[in-house]
């Protein structure tokens, strides 16, 4: 039987797993209670299990037991992230969140249950593997940078010599049909960086702003000012976007301040564009406060690099979908998404490829649907076999190809 038809015969498995880890999301590096399902899913089959030391990661290894012609034992990767949100679930699903404050809204859930698939489907076949597989569950992928963490552990030599590739899956809830895979060669994914301003002025009565100084209008200026800076300074070809998401100042209508604050996210689509923006962001918001007579406190946060997919990994991975679910399947991007991705640092030291999936439910307008993070953005299971699937198609055929050579 194919990988795809073994990955349907697991259909039930894959989706009750997804339900459990959807009733019981958990935030940020720690979590015990799915790590645990992961490894519940794993018992039996034979992997090299390595938990992670200041994480809940989890590093799983099958030694593959055909022989290759290559100078080293080929090594693929494989990625899931396992963290969820802290938004207040409204689908209205029967396997909801039971956690309040939490949901698994960006579809880790799917990823980690679709990677557990294909650790069944990958350890079937063993025998005929002749190279490793590195499965690699990924706590904190939600701004706690869970991917470094397990990179500082080891990961990527987790099988005792560098992976040569790694791959990685992202559903959609949104943006593409049902069932649709999505690649991208190249920048597929932005830069995220955090902004976090903090101008220093002197409290006063409303009446009498001349008496004190006025953090609250400077910040007003600074806002607007960093949207003008960027039509001004950038080329629009190679787009940058900064969205305030926190504007904070004062307790009552007729009391001036002392401080007011500013937070924002800046999205770039080259490295350029980013270390431009860090030299001339913090020169901008100094002006207009030196203008205004205040001082100023700007903390420019780097966070995730872009995310660069290789262009031979790409290439594969396109082939290996048209291969399994025929050419209609597939969608090119065109241009990135704003969206950033930890899994960006494990693609900065292995070549490989992101890949997406949407998830949208059949018959659903996918242009209309809730996107990810969203309260009401729901994954449909009928794309987890097909995920699983890929995954360990992606590995067996990159260790063929690498194990001949």
């Amino acid at each position: 039987m194919t990988i795809a038809a073994d990955a349907k015969e697991l259909q039930h498995d894959i989706v009750r797993l997804r339900h459990d880890l959807h009733r019981e999301p958990e935030i940020g590096l720690q979590l015990p209670r799915t790590q645990e399902k992961v490894l519940k899913a794993l018992d039996g089959l034979p992997y090299e299990i390595t938990l992670g030391k200041d994480t809940t990661s989890v590093t799983a290894v099958l030694r593959g037991g055909a022989a290759y012609a290559s100078a080293e034992k080929p090594v693929v990767l494989l990625r899931a992230d396992m963290d969820g949100l802290p938004v207040q679930e409204t689908t209205g699903v029967d396997y909801t969140s039971r956690i309040d404050g939490a949901m698994h809204a960006c579809g880790h859930d799917l990823h980690t249950s679709m990677l557990a698939g294909a650790a069944t489907l990958l350890a079937e076949r063993r025998d005929k593997l002749a190279g490793d597989v590195v499965l690699m569950f990924q706590p904190g992928e939600e701004g706690f940078d869970g991917a470094s963490y397990m990179i500082n552990e080891g990961v990527l030599d987790a099988a005792g010599r560098r992976a040569d590739t790694a791959y990685g899956m992202h559903v959609f809830s949104s943006l593409e049909p049902h069932g649709q895979f999505v690649t991208k060669n190249g920048v597929m994914l932005s830069s995220s960086d955090g902004l976090v301003v903090t101008v220093l002025g002197a409290g006063g009565h409303g009446s009498a702003p001349h008496s004190a100084k006025d953090p609250v209008t400077a910040a007003a200026e600074m806002v607007t000012a960093l949207q003008v800076m960027i039509t001004r300074q950038f080329n629009m070809f190679d787009p940058v976007v900064l969205t305030v998401g926190v504007l904070h100042a004062g307790t009552k209508r007729n009391v001036i301040p002392e401080t007011a604050r500013i937070e924002a996210t800046i999205r770039t689509f080259s490295e350029e564009s980013r270390q431009k923006m860090m030299d001339v962001v913090p020169k901008l918001l100094q002006g207009i406060a030196a203008a205004h007579g205040l001082e100023v406190d700007v903390d420019y946060q780097q966070e995730y690099p872009l995310t660069i997919n290789d262009e031979d990994e790409t290439t594969t991975a396109e082939k290996v979908i048209a291969g399994m679910f025929g050419e209609s399947r597939l969608t090119r991007m065109a241009t990135p998404l704003s969206g950033s991705e930890d899994f960006s640092r494990v693609l900065a030291e292995v070549p490989g490829t992101f890949v997406g999936l949407s998830a949208v439910a059949p018959g659903t307008d996918h242009a209309t649907s809730p996107f990810n993070h969203s309260p009401y953005a729901t994954f449909d299971d009928g794309v987890l076999t097909d995920g699983a699937a890929l995954y360990a198609e992606l590995a067996v055929s990159r260790i063929a190809a690498l194990a001949a050579n």
